[in-house]
């Protein structure tokens, strides 16, 4: 068993001890590539790993919990061990990351609560999922014979609220749930969020996010220590190497000499946790959404990040020119060669086959219906598509039809031709639908949710039932005018 501390330093086993991490999420790698990955952290010089736990990919329905395959934490943990790895994990409710609702399950929204806050009602449901994930976890600190170094309390809360009743309940869980390890919180190292998102004034230990200017913003951090007498040792829990990437924007890049350089100036101050070390992939439809105002920013699948290793696992020129700096300014932490996966050679695959959505319906969706269009969330749909689907009765050759706030995509069909995709800014536009007067026109309006948003609809009359949550696609029928209005 080991003892980590902290006093005016990082102390493992009463040795000064440099904190030297990447960021690995599990959830975003497949379980047989984080060997792979974990290896070559280790191989940089590297000595611990950190990740994020995800609260909705563990309980995606209220009290439906999952933590195997690619969500098995201890196996995560387990294998980092076998490869001399130390580990923060930042099990918070709320993790942001670019990852769907920060990692709030969505179910909360149906609930009479307030997030990432002192609300008992939101506090009990923690509590619940911490009664469940914690007691996985504690038997792998480090005083039990395990690896976890610390553990976060709460995540850029200084950029949300000031709630410290919330901050303490938040920690008091944790350490009712047998959490002896150090805790800290993590934020922007300047005053303001390092005021509101802290507990500084009970001890609590403080880290800064940033990706540059190490100096500026580890002296902005001191200046908030020496506030509160503080002496304690400076560690950037996130240090951005890179950065994640919004539809419709271009790749974002970094310079791996620059970076280099960047984080030699980190470590020659204090530790560093590299985010990403490799950001991995947004499975299935879990790509966050950012916004700017009212208008929603949605990520994309690859959670690349223009990390140290690539989106499969493989070094990149970063990883090489930060292993270079590494062997010449800190050779006392050993390196070894990296793993490089193989790949198939770039060919050209020709499709031959293909096949359409409306045509299988019967086969991915499930049907049920219902008075008024209804919200992913109202249906326990959080993720993915969700089809409306109405017929509606010709009262002029032209009509005009709006979509009333869809979110963030909605392609409208009739009689099951597109004539219309519209995203969030062109939502709520004028569709003219023709045909003949007195006739039946079968209208569908496929929703895709590129983050947390819901789609509302007005309509008048119709049934309702509920869907199969293991769908990928549901369903909705009713009968409607959506908005029709005779030309």
């Amino acid at each position: 068993m080991g003892a980590f501390e902290i006093r005016e330093d990082f102390y493992l086993n009463d040795q000064p001890f440099k904190i030297l991490s990447g960021a690995i999420h599990y959830f975003r790698i497949d379980r047989e590539d984080w060997y792979h990955s974990l290896y070559n952290l280790k191989a940089l010089g590297f000595n611990t790993v950190e990740t994020y736990v995800p609260w909705n990919a563990h309980e995606p329905q209220r009290g439906h919990f999952h933590f195997e395959g690619n969500l098995d934490l201890e196996h995560f943990i387990q294998v980092a061990q076998e490869l001399d790895l130390y580990v923060i994990l930042r099990p918070s409710p709320f993790i942001c990351s670019e990852w769907e609702f920060g990692g709030l399950p969505a179910w909360l929204i149906e609930e009479d609560l307030r997030i990432r806050s002192s609300d008992p009602a939101f506090l009990k449901e923690v509590a619940r999922y911490y009664n469940e994930l914690l007691p996985r976890v504690a038997k792998y600190q480090l005083d039990r014979g395990g690896n976890i170094l610390m553990m976060q309390v709460e995540n850029e809360y200084g950029s949300y609220g000031e709630d410290k009743a919330y901050l303490r309940a938040i920690r008091d869980l944790m350490i009712e749930r047998d959490i002896t390890c150090p805790l800290f919180t993590s934020d922007g190292p300047w005053r303001a969020t390092l005021r509101a998102g802290t507990l500084i004034e009970d001890g609590l230990f403080v880290t800064g996010n940033f990706g540059s200017r190490a100096n500026y913003n580890f002296s902005q951090m001191n200046e908030f220590f020496a506030e509160h007498d503080k002496k304690w040792p400076l560690m950037c829990m996130e240090f951005w190497d890179g950065w994640f990437n919004r539809w419709k924007e271009p790749i974002i890049k970094r310079d791996p000499e620059e970076l280099a350089e960047a984080v030699h100036e980190v470590l020659q101050e204090g530790s560093i946790n590299l985010y990403m070390f490799h950001g991995g992939t947004n499975f299935g439809f879990m790509n966050g959404c950012s916004a700017r105002g009212t208008v929603d920013l949605p990520q994309v699948t690859s959670y690349d990040y223009d990390a140290l290793l690539d989106e499969q696992g493989n070094p990149t020129p970063k990883y090489y020119a930060v292993k270079k700096m590494m062997a010449t300014y800190y050779p006392e932490y050993p390196q070894m060669d990296p793993l490089v996966k193989s790949s198939l050679s770039e060919r050209i695959l020709e499709l031959t086959q293909k096949t359409s959505l409306f045509g299988n319906l019967n086969e991915i969706a499930q049907v049920t219906e219902s008075l008024y269009p209804q919200t992913m969330e109202e249906i326990d749909h959080p993720l993915g598509y969700l089809l409306y689907e109405t017929e509606v009765e010709m009262d002029a050759e032209e009509e005009r039809l709006r979509i009333i706030d869809a979110r963030d995509r909605v392609q409208v069909y009739a009689n099951d031709q597109l004539i219309a995709t519209q995203y969030q800014e062109e939502i709520g536009q004028d569709l003219f639908l023709n045909g003949k007067k007195k006739t039946i026109t079968n209208l569908k309006a496929l929703d895709r949710k590129h983050g947390t948003s819901q789609l509302w609809a007005q309509a008048s009359s119709g049934y309702a039932t509920k869907r199969n949550p293991n769908r990928s696609l549901y369903r909705s029928s009713f009968q409607a005018s959506l908005e029709t209005i005779c030309a």
